[in-house]
């Protein structure tokens, strides 16, 4: 019990301040599990297609919560690690796939994570293909769903690129990960 000023016991008090913080928990308890627990919903999808047209994958961009992520499968490269990343337009002509443009950059910062100057918004980690041809990745994006998707769906697209090599996080423009190996557009799924 704790005395008031008058030296009288006041019992509300002992149980307002526990009640108070109990409220609180379990209110912010409540948030996170409700943020949790949301199913996630796709905003873009591609297919990637190597030179030849060959499908090798596929890219998405998901919202669970207030996170935004690229998700990519790709199946039938080679082993190790290659640079992937989002590039300013939404064209994928074979063979290089020089029509995709260079990274996605709204910010016009330098290419990498590494870079004291970085990253670009296209700036991804490397995507790790297993010996059997397989890799998978799954990033959060930098900003909000409304954000990235007026950088991705803006007038002329954006394209996922898979590289030949691993991007050295640092390099710029593109991280010293060799020639464009896969390509697919972004296109929105609106419902």
């Amino acid at each position: 019990m704790v005395p008031d000023r008058h030296g009288s016991g006041d019992q509300s008090m002992t149980i307002k301040l526990p009640l108070s913080l109990t409220v609180c928990a379990l209110t912010l308890g409540a948030c996170t599990t409700i943020d949790r627990d949301e199913a996630p919903r796709v905003l873009a999808r591609a297919a990637l297609a190597d030179a030849n047209g060959r499908s090798v994958g596929s890219a998405k961009i998901e919202q669970t919560g207030l996170i935004v992520h690229l998700k990519a499968t790709v199946e039938g490269l080679s082993p190790g690690e290659h640079g992937i990343h989002l590039h300013t337009a939404g064209k994928c002509e074979a063979p290089s796939f020089a029509t995709a443009g260079g990274h996605l950059n709204p910010s016009a910062h330098q290419h990498g994570t590494l870079n004291a100057a970085g990253p670009h918004l296209g700036d991804l980690p490397n995507i790790a293909v297993s010996a059997s041809g397989t890799g998978s990745l799954d990033v959060p994006l930098k900003g909000s769903s409304a954000e990235v998707l007026a950088q991705v769906l803006d007038a002329d697209g954006t394209a996922v690129v898979v590289h030949a090599g691993p991007d050295d996080y640092k390099t710029d423009p593109a991280g010293n990960s060799g020639g464009r190996i896969a390509c697919g557009v972004l296109v929105s799924e609106a419902r």
